[in-house]
């Protein structure tokens, strides 16, 4: 065979391997749900591409096979040419030339624009691909057959199903590193992440507790109760008779008003048990996901919370379930409460009854909150016990340091974020200046 139609073969060679290898890289790389996108609005060529990605484990087999193929045959053809050439030493001539060449042209230069364009270079060469996976499948199927085999004498099964990664944590975690590369806004980046956790929190971590509950008296003089609602900030009040816990109804605003409309303004013909609604008591443990489908189905936006003994824990509404996506939701009839105060040296003065996840959304921080649902529960949960006023734990890398308490509850906290060196240390311990207070 002539010089020049082997040069002309090892070049073609090189252009396959090149096409091989750029080809596995895009269409691994290639994005499923723009493919799923593009495949809606009609182009054919992602319905190949998506094909292809269906099958991936016999598309990879695919192009390593075509990929070996040229690559042998080209360093072969090489081979022989430098031995006529220069002779014994035209081995090591082609070995250094060949691999250079496949190395360069044939491997790092196509995977680098397949990786750099993956979807495009993806919708561009997917005819071709499926071609030769086509044409490679009798072979591509007996290669894995026989691997299948030798792996299963070596003990290993390939027919027990991997979980790995949930459906959920690979949209998180791609919406966190969008996050990170400045493609989406942080405040979308909690919205998703809040619409995604419905299902797993419960709503005892968003429930007014009970100590913040506003509740009235069913046995109060109807003017003053009329008059107890009117001044309350929210439009349903909890009614209790004998026992703050024995809830008897739901006092609705609006049903206030036309009682007392057709009572011709005299608070005193009014029946308010018989205007208040029943209440809905819902288990601590049910997720912001069942919860809000069931204020969709009850058509109602608020349900009181009960542990297992029955005892009322706290109040859910619908507007605290919607704050959990959008964040803090305030009107013009809300009372203002500052949790959350940040200081010059980059502390911040949190009150005790503070939620975590609120706290993580509005510093951005990751204080983990499966054993607690506020700030204070989370100090008392690490330091197994009820600390006392300028008492600083350090922990989950930053100094909780307690500045006042009321009874055997936290009051208020101040955080401060510590220094890789300063975090260190895991343990919850006391600063040396509380513990000799102690």
């Amino acid at each position: 065979m002539p010089i020049s139609l082997d040069l002309l073969v090892i070049v073609a060679s090189i252009a396959f391997a090149a096409f091989f290898a750029g080809a596995e890289t895009a269409l691994t790389a290639a994005s499923r749900a723009r493919m799923h996108a593009l495949e809606m609005s009609g182009d054919t060529r992602a319905v190949l591409v998506t094909r292809l990605i269906g099958m991936r484990g016999r598309l990879i087999s695919a192009m390593l096979l075509g990929g070996q193929f040229v690559t042998i045959g080209s360093s072969a053809i090489a081979t022989s040419v430098m031995l006529d050439l220069w002779g014994e030493h035209g081995v090591w001539a082609a070995t250094v030339i060949m691999t250079a060449l496949i190395v360069v042209f044939g491997e790092v230069m196509p995977k680098t624009i397949a990786i750099a364009y993956p979807d495009r270079v993806a919708l561009l060469i997917a005819p071709a691909v499926l071609f030769f996976v086509t044409i490679f499948s009798p072979v591509v199927v007996a290669v894995e057959a026989l691997a299948r085999f030798v792996l299963r004498l070596a003990g290993v099964s390939l027919t027990e199903a991997d979980a790995g990664v949930s459906g959920h944590d690979e949209l998180m975690g791609a919406v966190d590193i969008l996050h990170r590369e400045g493609e989406v806004e942080r405040s979308e980046r909690d919205m998703f992440g809040g619409l995604l956790e419905l299902s797993e929190v419960p709503v005892s971590d968003v429930m007014v507790h009970r100590t913040k509950v506003r509740l009235i008296d069913a046995d109060l003089p109807p003017e003053e109760l009329v008059r107890e609602a009117i001044e309350s900030p929210y439009t349903r009040l909890p009614l209790w008779r004998g026992d703050p816990d024995n809830i008897i109804g739901i006092l609705h605003a609006k049903d206030l008003l036309r009682a007392l409309i057709a009572a011709g303004g005299d608070a005193s013909k009014l029946e308010i048990a018989e205007i208040a609604l029943d209440p809905w008591f819902v288990p601590e443990s049910t997720t912001l996901r069942d919860q809000l489908q069931a204020f969709l189905r009850r058509k109602t936006h608020s349900a009181l919370v009960v542990d297992e003994y029955g005892v009322v824990q706290g109040l859910v509404t619908l507007e605290d379930i919607i704050e959990e996506i959008v964040g803090d939701i305030r009107d013009e009839h809300d009372e203002a409460v500052l949790g959350v105060r940040r200081q010059r040296d980059g502390a911040v003065v949190v009150d005790g009854g503070v939620t975590i996840r609120d706290l993580n959304r509005a510093m951005d921080w990751n204080l983990p909150d499966e054993e607690a649902a506020t700030v204070a529960g989370l100090v008392i949960h690490e330091a197994r016990a009820i600390p006392e006023p300028r008492q600083t734990f350090a922990f989950h890398g930053f100094r909780f340091e307690v500045l006042r308490k009321q009874r055997n509850r936290i009051a208020a906290l101040r955080i401060t974020p510590l220094s890789r060196r300063e975090s260190g240390s895991k343990a919850p311990e006391p600063d040396s200046e509380a513990a000799a207070q102690e």
